[in-house]
């Protein structure tokens, strides 16, 4: 990589007249310094490592300086620098953007020393920027680098692929006299104490929890567009982790990419805007802060700032190319003032490597640093640092696309490695507290109270209770009790088997008991899994247990929480229900995912309820109220950038991206197989996409599309999923009474747009409770045919009344609402109108509605 400082007549010192004065100045300087060196008789050299003091981390482009003297250097992305200079000297200054200023003592009696320098965070406050007539200079930089972005950006290449480096470090910081005392904590003091020996005289103690490496083998393809990583080695060293398949593919290359050309830097499952977007206007200040001449143009040094101190947006400053207008350094920082919850700080440092045969530039190494806020004062923060280096970049040579298919590739034998591959494979060797980490994380993770801390947690995120001892899990905890009017108190324990049991076999299973019903209800499965390349799973199970019709687990869909607090309560429209399936699921192709199942089940109501067996006999036809039903169930999904990993016996979506999911979906109904009474046939269509929507925010809409072209009692046509409670469920229709509609041709639409702190980051008396405004909208509109309606009655064979539903007329059911999110960081409040069908029963035309969840 071309260093960015050549050609610099003076380090710490900005040049800032251009044109032919500045070329004079510049020739005038090179002669004075020529002429000293030519009589100096002892050059004395100083080098050492500038960090950061309360998180270790090394600080690249940091300004070295030796007071009353032209001499000075810049350290590089490591944080490392040699500085030559001739006497007589007496201290160095070392400066940077968003720290303390910082001076140390040269001893002069030494030819060469080392001087390390920790600086400790500060401002962040660019230096004062003096306007004057005409346009900002920076910004004529700017519409070239915004011009050159789809030549510059690497994603335009036709390939490339390289070998990269990765390290990962979970520290536990800001430790306050108060936690120390702690008892769980005292239980660690030799461990703290340790990391006093080596943490440096300014230095803050942390405790490390977490540390891994990897080396990897990236891919990228442009046309089609895709990527591959191939997991080569890990090596993991983690309180409550261990080097398993899923943490061994998330400490890869492909968690710790950030591209500065997109509009867009998705972060934290944030949109943070690029220093460099379309929109720069819009969002930052800039300051053309140095322009160096290097033999054939000039490179820039731009810095800048939010011009909304709460919008997510950087502060930092970057090099650029002069001729081709290419980044070439990265140093950007988020401060809390950022609407952001339980984050300090998120610090991003980039270099990159020209590649001279392409003359392209491509990030070299990247550093992340995300410190994480102490709750409470009498808590810990954490600190998150991820580093990556990339080497031995090939371009536009594509592979096949078929190789790209696995998007996370783990090689078997991904755990067999030594000491000896690591120092070869790491760009630059550990540091003592680095060293120290890997083996004190050992010696933590053992400590009985922190066995059972991570225990707890474990619990908390899986919902299972492990036992080793058995190779199983046992829950999931939010189904153990329920009280409803038709069961009473219900008590339910389940149980999966693990890894440890078997990697092909998967057995689950759970009992459960009502004390009102005194009745038993119970369910197994067993899961097979016939390939993990591409992912091929088959199995069966079979449940008896009480369901309530419009509330089904298909209708509740992955809302596990919502499923489980629709037990309790009145549970109306109650029924039993026997259910055996088997199936067979598939990925056919990257991003393409097909599966099949037949399934039987029985329909026994406890509420009154009776379908005309023969409608054409009018009200002289006999009547059933119970029925049996065998289907076919085809559905093949799409989601072409959808990245999975394989977690053990699971594989887990990493989500879609920006793209678009499409699923389609069949049912064919067969009489007469395994004691079917209807021949049926059901379609369905979904899609489902969340985008950025440019400045003001974040689109999510899910709309589907459904026929049942089939004459079938209206408990087998579609019901919308209600919702009658005090909370809002993103999947329901919010001022919907449970089973209020019933359609057998349809479309639901629901959308949702979150302004994030577009609006309320700009109300002075608000913006600093960073609170964020959104807006819903859902929809269904559809219809019911006469045959259908045929088949209903108003009373069953004992004479009693049936509870009939809703069918919608010549408009749609429609609600809009607005609210706010992010109050006290958990919060969100809803404003719900239902605005048609006002008139049905029980209806309410406004609500509130309340919701909690862990939020950035």
């Amino acid at each position: 990589m071309r260093n960015r400082n050549e050609g610099k007549c003076t380090a710490g010192v900005s040049v800032r007249i251009n044109g032919f004065l500045s070329n004079i100045l510049y020739s005038i300087c090179i002669v004075v310094f020529a002429s000293l060196n030519a009589f100096s008789q002892t050059t004395h050299v100083i080098k050492g490592r500038v960090t950061d003091a309360s998180t270790g981390d090394p600080i690249p482009f940091a300004n070295i300086a030796i007071k009353a003297s032209l001499y000075g250097t810049t350290t590089n992305f490591d944080g490392f620098y040699q500085l030559n200079y001739n006497p007589p000297a007496d201290s160095i200054t070392v400066t940077y953007v968003g720290y303390d200023n910082r001076s140390k003592a040269i001893n002069a009696s030494l030819t060469e020393q080392v001087i390390d320098v920790q600086l400790a965070p500060g401002s962040l406050q660019l230096r004062e920027v003096k306007i004057f007539a005409g346009e900002n200079p920076a910004w004529a930089v700017l519409r070239k680098i915004v011009a050159n972005k789809r030549v510059n950006n690497p994603d335009n290449l036709g390939a490339y692929e390289y070998e990269s480096y990765n390290k990962i470090q979970i520290d536990i910081d800001n430790l306050s006299e108060r936690f120390r005392n702690r008892k769980p904590v005292k239980k660690m003091t030799h461990i703290v104490d340790q990391f006093d020996e080596v943490k440096g005289e300014n230095g803050e103690t942390i405790i490390p929890i977490f540390i891994s490496e990897s080396v990897s083998n990236v891919f990228y393809r442009r046309d089609p567009k895709k990527k591959k990583e191939v997991i080569n080695k890990t090596k993991i060293s983690g309180v409550g982790l261990t080097d398993g398949s899923l943490t061994s593919q998330l400490i890869g290359s492909s968690f710790q990419q950030y591209n500065f050309y997109n509009n867009w830097l998705n972060i934290l499952e944030k949109d943070f805007v690029s220093p460099v977007s379309d929109n720069w206007k819009l969002y930052y200040d800039y300051f053309l802060a140095d322009s160096v001449y290097n033999g054939a143009s000039y490179d820039y040094h731009i810095e800048f700032e939010p011009r909304q101190e709460q919008d997510l947006a950087f502060t930092g400053s970057f090099w650029v190319d002069g001729s081709t207008f290419a980044l070439t350094q990265m140093d950007v920082t988020v401060s809390k003032r950022a609407n952001l919850n339980f984050i300090e700080k998120i610090k991003i440092q980039q270099s990159y490597e020209l590649v001279e045969d392409e003359n392209k530039y491509v990030p070299l190494k990247t550093r992340v640093l995300i410190d994480v806020d102490e709750p409470t004062k009498q808590t810990a923060g954490m600190l998150l640092k991820f580093y990556s280096a990339n080497s031995k970049f090939r371009i536009n040579a594509p592979r096949d696309s078929k190789f790209y298919d696995t998007a996370i590739e783990l090689k078997e034998d991904y755990m067999e490695h030594d000491s000896t591959f690591w120092i070869k494979s790491r760009p630059e060797a550990l540091s003592p507290t680095e060293k120290l980490t890997f083996q004190l994380v050992d010696s933590l993770r053992v400590l009985p109270v922190v066995k059972t801390y991570t225990e707890i947690l474990n619990i908390f995120v899986n919902g299972y209770k492990k036992i080793d001892k058995w190779n199983i899990d046992i829950g999931p905890y939010l189904f153990l009790y329920a009280n409803n009017k038709v069961e009473g108190h219900r008590f339910r324990l389940g149980f999966r088997t693990d890894p440890g049991f078997s990697r092909k076999w998967i057995f689950s299973g759970y009992g459960a008991y009502g004390t009102r019903d005194n009745a038993f209800k119970y369910g197994a499965g067993m899961d097979y899994i016939i390939d993990r390349k591409p992912w091929t799973m088959a199995g069966i199970s079979y449940s008896k247990d009480l369901e309530r019709l419009g509330i089904s687990a298909e209708t509740i869909g992955p809302n596990t929480l919502f499923g489980a607090f629709s037990r309790f309560g009145a549970f109306r429209r109650a029924y039993w229900q026997q259910d055996i399936s088997a199936y067979f699921k598939r990925e056919v192709v990257k991003g393409l995912t097909s599966s099949l199942q037949i399934r039987h089940r029985t329909f026994d109501p406890l509420f009154p309820f009776a379908y005309k067996t023969h409608p054409e006999a009018g009200i002289d036809s006999p009547t059933k109220s119970a029925f049996d039903i065998t289907e076919i169930n085809f559905e093949s999904r799409l989601a072409s950038k959808e990245t999975f990993l394989q977690n053990d016996n699971e594989r887990i979506s990493m989500g879609n991206g920006n793209s678009p999911a499409f699923t389609f979906r069949y049912t064919l109904g067969v009489k007469n197989l395994l004691g079917g009474d209807f021949s049926y046939n059901k379609f369905s269509f979904n899609i489902k996409q969340s985008f950025r929507t440019g400045v003001i925010g974040r689109t999510y809409y899910n709309v589907t599309f459904g026929l049942i072209p089939s004459t079938l009692p209206y408990p087998l046509l579609y019901t919308p999923l209600g919702n009658e409670s005090l909370f809002y469920v993103d999947n329901a229709f919010n001022m919907m009474r449970y089973f209020e509609f019933i359609s057998d041709r349809y479309v639901a639409l629901r959308m949702e747009h979150n302004f994030e702190g577009f609006l309320l980051n700009r109300i002075p008396a608000i913006k600093k409770l960073k609170w964020r405004m959104l807006a819903t909208g859902k929809l269904f509109y559809g219809s019911i045919s006469d045959a259908n309606l045929s088949l209903t009655t108003t009373t069953n064979e004992t004479g009693q009344e049936i509870q009939t539903f809703s069918k919608l007329k010549d408009r749609p059911y429609l609600e809009l609402g607005y609210g706010i999110d992010n109050i006290l960081k958990t919060g969100r409040i809803d404003f719900v109108h239902r605005l048609t069908y006002l008139n049905n029963p029980n209806v309410q035309p406004f609500a509130v509605k309340i919701s909690f969840w862990f939020s950035l």
